[in-house]
């Protein structure tokens, strides 16, 4: 099942795209996927919370998991960090963000 979500790129352009639940896909993993960011940007640590390329604003109101350790701490050295900040690769793709809008961070 897909669910519908809404990603603003860094140059502020507003994509509705698809998004699998059933493939265990993170959000990094579906900017990646779609081509929201360029190469070598976004993810460079494969996702593993080692840096935050892959950092987003979360501007929907949507209940998220509670930030990890490894996520806070990563955030908390990160650039341009807000309130609503969180690491994309941290953020499975789940039926329950039906109409996620979430912002790519700029690049630090």
């Amino acid at each position: 099942m897909d669910i519908r979500i809404t990603i603003t790129d860094r140059e502020g352009t507003s994509h509705q795209i698809d998004a699998p639940t059933d493939m265990n896909m993170n959000l990094m993993e579906v900017i990646r996927s779609y081509e929201l960011a360029p190469e070598g940007t976004i993810g460079i640590c494969g996702g593993m919370a080692m840096c935050a390329s892959c950092q987003c604003y979360i501007v929907s109101d949507h209940e998220l998991p509670e930030m990890s350790y490894d996520e806070d701490a990563m955030l908390a050295e990160a650039f341009n960090v807000k309130n609503n900040s969180r690491l994309g690769c941290q953020i499975f793709i789940t039926p329950q963000l039906q109409g996620l809008e979430v912002e790519i961070a700029p690049e630090s």
